[in-house]
């Protein structure tokens, strides 16, 4: 990766970019979710709760389908994979902005910020592809309950797990390829929480057009439009499948073995149009970053809490491992 990038300086306006010096830049200042004095302490607070709360509901959604033999299914092994996930993701983002409302410092090295992005970045896929897996997994599950363990046995679930991930990873590299030929920015101070390729592209004074093509093509034909249009054809058949079900007892059992995930899926999906997909004219990094916190903070939060409160399955274990740890 090219480390020899330039801020250029000056104390005239950025037009006059061709008199302007240039200064190696070796790392970035994340300006955080808010810039106002009085509310650090209360901002400090707010994303330390959501933390604690997200990893202590994923943990706890992780442990019970690892400990209970009744979530061994491959449901509950792509939701565990979720879970962990989240809880990746999350301390990746939110680590830095903890660090630096306890140390006051805002700085990251370019090494650093580069990699944060290329996890989260990474990570973002991942999700987007093990809920596609979900989706296929309750498509087989509703449609074709006779040979379902047969279908989604062992084997095939992990392949699909590996798939997910290792995709997930490699996705991601021509996007970094294309930033680290990036050769100067037109400030080091980032205004965002954490490193993120949209604020970044913002900040660069290089030609963004190639990342801009990357980002359009494999957004559209690989990790985004793609698993969305899996997911959708997989619900249609769902809901196609679910109409035909005479007994309206059978209906409602159908589909709330698939409600849980069909509603993650739909916050997740309305978080990420409503951040990179909004009219340019309403497209500021202030909104970008509360759309960002949503998507990267309330998504993570609010999983384990659906999929507990609208399965049976996850209370009777979690009331199963208290009833063993109190006796």
């Amino acid at each position: 990766m090219n480390l020899s990038c330039y801020v250029f300086q000056s104390s005239n306006s950025f037009e006059n970019v061709g008199f302007q010096n240039q200064t190696p830049i070796i790392h970035f200042i994340i300006k955080g979710i808010s810039d106002v004095p009085q509310l650090q302490t209360l901002v400090f607070l707010l994303v330390l709760i959501i933390y604690l709360m997200t990893v202590c509901g994923n943990m706890t959604l992780l442990l019970l389908v690892c400990l209970e033999p009744r979530l061994h299914t491959p449901m509950y092994f792509f939701l565990g994979n979720l879970s962990f996930l989240d809880v990746f993701c999350l301390t990746i983002t939110l680590h830095k902005i903890l660090l630096s409302y306890m140390s006051g410092d805002k700085t990251v090295s370019f090494t650093n910020c580069m990699s944060q992005m290329y996890i989260f970045s990474s990570l973002t896929c991942n999700e987007l592809l093990i809920l596609t897996a979900m989706s296929y997994d309750r498509y087989v599950a509703i449609c074709n309950p006779l040979h379902y363990h047969m279908i989604m046995n062992s084997r095939v679930c992990v392949l699909l797990c590996v798939f997910c991930w290792v995709l997930g990873f490699m996705e991601v590299i021509p996007h970094m390829l294309a930033i680290s030929r990036f050769s100067c920015y037109k400030s080091n101070v980032i205004n965002h929480y954490f490193c993120d390729i949209l604020p970044i592209m913002k900040l660069s004074c290089s030609d963004t057009t190639l990342l801009r093509l990357i980002i359009f093509i494999e957004g559209l034909f690989l990790v985004s439009f793609t698993p969305f249009l899996l997911t959708f054809i997989s619900y249609v058949f769902i809901i196609y499948t679910i109409l035909r079900i005479r007994s309206s007892s059978g209906r409602r059992k159908a589909f709330y073995t698939c409600s849980s995930h069909l509603t993650v899926v739909n916050i997740l999906y309305i978080s990420l149009v409503c951040q990179y997909l909004r009219p340019s004219s309403t497209d500021t990094l202030d909104s970008n970053k509360l759309f960002s916190l949503f998507n990267t903070a309330a998504v993570p939060v609010l999983n384990p809490f659906i999929y507990s409160l609208k399965n049976k399955d996850v209370k009777m274990a979690a009331r199963k491992q208290l009833m063993s740890l109190m006796i």
